[in-house]
C-alpha cells in the first residue's frame, strides 16, 4: 500500500506473491498493503456500509424529491432541498478528526461507524410522525440534513477501512463493490421505497429505510477491527492531522492525477450527463418516466457494470479499464445524440443512457481505486475524501457549465465538447497509470 515517509508507519514487507501485469506498465496483482490486515477483506461489511449511504440518500434525493413534487411542492423548492448534498463535499472539513481520534477497545475507525450507523437510523426513525411530508417540509428537511451529515461521516469512516485493510490487489474489486453498491442503494431507496410509499404510504418506506440500515449495524457491530499499527490510533499524542488534507497533494503524481486526470474525468461525463434530464423534458417525457429511468432503471446495468469492472481491474489492469470506459463513453455519447437532438424513442433512449451510466462506472472504478492507491494508512479518511472532494466539485461546476454551453450552442455541441474533455482525461490518465508515480501507486510501493 502506498505509503508516504511521514506517516510513521513501516514499509510493508515483500511477502512472495506473484506479480502478474498487462504490461510491465501496469500491475495488475501486487503484494499485500497495510500489515495487519485481513487474509479475506471484510466485504460484507464496507458492501452494507455503502449500501446504507445510499439507500437513505437515494430516498432523500430521488424518492423524496417525487413524493413532494406528486404533493404539489414547487420547484424551486425541491431546488433548495437538493443542496443538502453539498454535505458530501464538505466532510473533508472534518475527516481528520476520525483519523486521529477513536477507540482502542472498540477499534477506532468500528467506534465511529457504531455511533453514525446509529444515528443514521434513529434520524430515519425520527421521519416517522412526518406522514404529511408536503406540510412538515421544515422538521423533514432538518432530520434529512442530519441524515446526510451522519452518513457523509460514515462514509469517510468506511473509506478509512478500506485503505488500513485491503490489499492493492484488492482495490480494484474494492472500487467495483463501492460504485455497485451507491447504485443499489439508489435503486432501494430512489425506487424500492417509493414503490413502498406508494402501496402502503409513509410508515412503511421509513420503517423500510431504518430496518436496511440496522443491518449494517449489525454488521458493524460483529466486526473486530485490527489494532492500528500506524502511529495514528487515539491517545498515541499529537495534534489532528489537519494538514493529511493538503499533505496528500504533495506527493509525487498524486497533482498530476487528482487535480488534472480527475477532474477531466469528472467534468467531461458530468458535463454530458447534465444535458439528458433538460433533454428528456425537450422531447415531452413526464417527470414520473424521467425519474424512474434515471434513476431506477438505467441503475441496474450500471450496478453490474461496476462488479464486472472491478474484477477486470484486477485481472487487467487500471489503464485497460479505463481505456475500455473511455471508448464506451464514445459509443455512448453517440448513442445520446438523437435525445438532444429531440427525438427520445424509450427503447432507444433506455440503451444509451446505460451506455452512458456503464461508461461513467467504469471510469468511477478506476478513480476509486487509485484513490485508495494513494491514500496512507495512518491518514485514510481524509487521504481518500480530499482526492474524492476534488471529483465533486468540479461534477457540480461541470453541470452547470455545460448547460451554459448548451444554451448558446445547443445540446449537441455541449456533449461533444464535454465527451472531448473526458477523452482527453483518459488519454492522461493512461500516461498517468504507466508512469513510475501510477506504478508504485498501483504495487503499494512508495514513489521516490
Amino acid at each position: 500500500m502506498s505509503r508516504a515517509p511521514a506517516s510513521g508507519s513501516t514499509t510493508a514487507a515483500t511477502t512472495g506473491h506473484a506479480v502478474v501485469a498487462a504490461t510491465p506498465a501496469d500491475p495488475v496483482v501486487a503484494p499485500p498493503g497495510a500489515a495487519g490486515a485481513p487474509s479475506r477483506p471484510p466485504w460484507l461489511l464496507l458492501g452494507s456500509l455503502w449500501v446504507t449511504q445510499y439507500i437513505g440518500i437515494g430516498f432523500l434525493t430521488v424518492g423524496l424529491v417525487a413524493v413532494l413534487r406528486d404533493a404539489g411542492t414547487s420547484l424551486d423548492t425541491l431546488a433548495l432541498l437538493s443542496l443538502l448534498g453539498l454535505v458530501w463535499p464538505l466532510k473533508v472539513l472534518w475527516a481528520p478528526l476520525l483519523d486521529r481520534f477513536g477507540s482502542r477497545r472498540l477499534g477506532h475507525y468500528r467506534s465511529w461507524l457504531l455511533v453514525l450507523q446509529t444515528g443514521m437510523v434513529l434520524a430515519l426513525l425520527a421521519m416517522l410522525p412526518l406522514d404529511d411530508p408536503a406540510a412538515r417540509l421544515g422538521p423533514l428537511a432538518a432530520l434529512a440534513a442530519v441524515f446526510v451529515l451522519l452518513s457523509a461521516t460514515q462514509d469517510v469512516a468506511a473509506d478509512a477501512l478500506s485503505v488500513r485493510l485491503l490489499r492493492p490487489a484488492d482495490r480494484g474489486v474494492a472500487g467495483g463493490v463501492q460504485v455497485a453498491a451507491s447504485y443499489l442503494g439508489t435503486v432501494l431507496g430512489g425506487g424500492v421505497c417509493v414503490l413502498v410509499y406508494d402501496r402502503w404510504g409513509w410508515h412503511a418506506a421509513v420503517l423500510l429505510l431504518a430496518a436496511l440500515t440496522l443491518v449494517a449495524l449489525g454488521v458493524v457491530a460483529a466486526f473486530r477491527e485490527p489494532s492500528r499499527d500506524d502511529g495514528g490510533a487515539a491517545g498515541s499524542g499529537g495534534g489532528v492531522p489537519w494538514g493529511a488534507v493538503v499533505s496528500v497533494f504533495r506527493r509525487p503524481g498524486v497533482p498530476a492525477w487528482a487535480l488534472v486526470v480527475v477532474p477531466l474525468l469528472y467534468g467531461g461525463v458530468a458535463g454530458v450527463w447534465s444535458l439528458t434530464s433538460p433533454a428528456l423534458v425537450d422531447a415531452g417525457w413526464s417527470l414520473a418516466r424521467i425519474g424512474v429511468v434515471t434513476g431506477v432503471v438505467v441503475s441496474v446495468p450500471a450496478l453490474v457494470a461496476g462488479l464486472v469492472s472491478g474484477w477486470l481491474v484486477r485481472r487487467l489492469g487500471r489503464s485497460a479499464v479505463l481505456v475500455a470506459g473511455g471508448a464506451v463513453l464514445v459509443v455512448s455519447t453517440a448513442g445520446v445524440v438523437p435525445l438532444l437532438r429531440g427525438a427520445a424513442p424509450l427503447a432507444w433512449t433506455v440503451t444509451a443512457l446505460s451506455g452512458f451510466l456503464v461508461a461513467y462506472t467504469a471510469l468511477n472504478v478506476v478513480i476509486y481505486t487509485v484513490s485508495m492507491d494513494l491514500s496512507r494508512p495512518a491518514t485514510g479518511g481524509s487521504d481518500f475524501t480530499a482526492l474524492t472532494t476534488v471529483a465533486l466539485l468540479v461534477s457540480f461546476a461541470a453541470g452547470s457549465l455545460a448547460l451554459l454551453v448548451a444554451g448558446l450552442g445547443g445540446y449537441v455541441l455541449s456533449a461533444v465538447v464535454f465527451a472531448a474533455v473526458g477523452l482527453t482525461g483518459v488519454a492522461l490518465g493512461v500516461r498517468w497509470l504507466r508512469s513510475p508515480a501510477g506504478r508504485a501507486a498501483a504495487s503499494g510501493v512508495p514513489a521516490a
